[in-house]
């Protein structure tokens, strides 16, 4: 079944400014969700989301209420809700393999929306911005053209990306919103930035940079973030990425470099770091094949539990 707008097949052959146009009302709510300025999220009650990562639960979570990412440039941040059952889906996709991520939480959502024939399927994409290399562009059409091949009825409900998140500054483009949240009680979404992006950053990093596909990270029915296990190799020429300067890396390591955060290259640096501590996490980190498990404490903060208390 398709991708709808207002109950109408969204037609993936016109440009997006001509879709846009078509659908003036899609436009209002991206200027709206543009003009409000980004709230800083504390980490009780947070799911936070990495690139190639996702989590879903449901309004019945007593855990998690906030899930959420940010640091997106050309990538996109995608909300999915089920508005019978509450469920949401939260992910951030950088286009490594498009179709295959959106059924994957397509899925997702419908295990935990058990309420046939209530409600339906919303979809709020938001990110990306006018890139020199048009992939913001590019991930934007892989996206719709996704949602579209889904068996089931999905909603656009909000369409914040490319061209309608692009600011220019001296003729240099950025995005307006780089990260968002989603309130899972209420459904609000929101522009949003996150201090504290763990547990465990540096190591989910890692399995992005290695090349992992899109990653489930939350189970909702035990209420516990799981992370890994992960393996990979001796990541490629990581000495010689640690002795460049900022400037190298920012330039050959980044999508956008003139658009990324200022954080981003500590970051990248921080995460190689990592993987030069750990070339064989199957031996450092994982050495019982079991995952990392969290729950969220009486503060409403992740706290590692030993496996054998499952």
């Amino acid at each position: 079944m398709p991708l709808l707008v207002n109950g109408a097949r969204v037609d993936l052959g016109l440009p997006t400014g001509d879709m846009i146009r078509a659908h003036p009302h899609l436009e209002e709510k991206a200027k709206l969700l543009r003009s409000q300025p980004a709230q800083t999220v504390e980490p009780k009650g947070l799911l936070y989301v990495q690139q190639r990562e996702f989590a879903v639960t449901t309004p019945k979570d007593g855990s998690v209420s906030i899930l959420g990412s940010d640091d997106a440039t050309t990538c996109h941040i995608v909300v999915l809700r089920h508005t019978g059952s509450g469920a949401t889906c939260l992910t951030h996709c950088d286009g490594s393999d498009t179709e295959a991520e959106v059924s994957l939480i397509m899925s997702s959502v419908k295990s935990l929306s058990n309420t046939p024939g209530c409600g339906r399927l919303e979809v709020h994409l938001v990110g990306g911005f006018n890139d020199d290399r048009q992939l913001s562009q590019k991930l934007t059409n892989q996206l719709l053209r996704a949602f579209d091949l889904q068996p089931d009825d999905v909603h656009l409900v909000t369409f914040c990306v490319t061209e309608l998140n692009d600011r220019e500054e001296q003729d240099i483009h950025f995005p307006i919103i780089y990260g968002i949240a989603v309130n899972v009680k209420t459904a609000e979404i929101f522009p949003a930035t996150f201090p504290d992006k763990g547990p465990d950053e540096d190591l989910r990093s890692a399995h992005v940079l290695t090349g992992a596909p899109l990653t489930n990270i939350y189970d909702a029915k035990t209420e516990q973030l799981r992370i890994g296990p992960y393996f990979w190799g001796p990541f490629p020429h990581v000495d010689f990425w640690l002795e460049q300067d900022d400037a190298q890396i920012l330039q050959n390591l980044s999508t956008s470099p003139l658009a990324e955060p200022p954080h981003f290259v500590s970051h990248i640096r921080s995460t190689l770091t990592f993987l030069k501590a750990h070339p064989f996490p199957s031996r450092s980190l994982f050495p019982d094949r079991k995952p990392r498990i969290y729950k969220k404490n009486q503060e409403g903060l992740w706290e590692q539990v030993c496996s054998d208390k499952i």
